[in-house]
């Protein structure tokens, strides 16, 4: 059975640190890119970072970039995505999904995706 599964989400305060983990069963996440969106309530689900398999390229949103690092671990068959200086616009459910394209900001060129966790940054 094909699944990715989200953990480290939680609570932490403005400027705090998190570390989100994607752990794929099933299938080799090395095959894939690996995308992290998320979503907060009445708002559209947005990329947050991706990292292709390929090269290992990286990508992301200018929001993120300098505090947010994604990174894979293909012999964990997991990726993580690193969250520093967390602010509360942070806040939001982040998906992890994979594609057996290149990484895309596009939410529907990805074939699998997690549950999601919440991260919620609030004092």
């Amino acid at each position: 059975q094909v699944q990715l599964v989200e953990s480290g989400g939680g609570l932490v305060q403005p400027g705090g640190s998190l570390r989100l983990s994607c752990a794929a069963s099933g299938f080799t996440l090395d095959d894939y890119a690996i995308g992290w969106f998320r979503q907060a309530p009445g708002k559209e689900r947005a990329r947050v970072s991706c990292i292709n398999s390929s090269d290992g390229s990286t990508y992301y949103a200018d929001s993120v970039k300098g505090r947010f690092a994604i990174s894979r671990d293909d012999a964990k068959n997991t990726v993580y995505l690193q969250m520093n200086s967390l602010k509360p616009e942070d806040t939001a459910v982040y998906y992890c999904a994979a594609s057996l394209r290149l990484c895309s900001s596009s939410w529907f060129r990805y074939d699998y995706w997690g549950q999601g966790t919440q991260v919620t940054v609030s004092s």
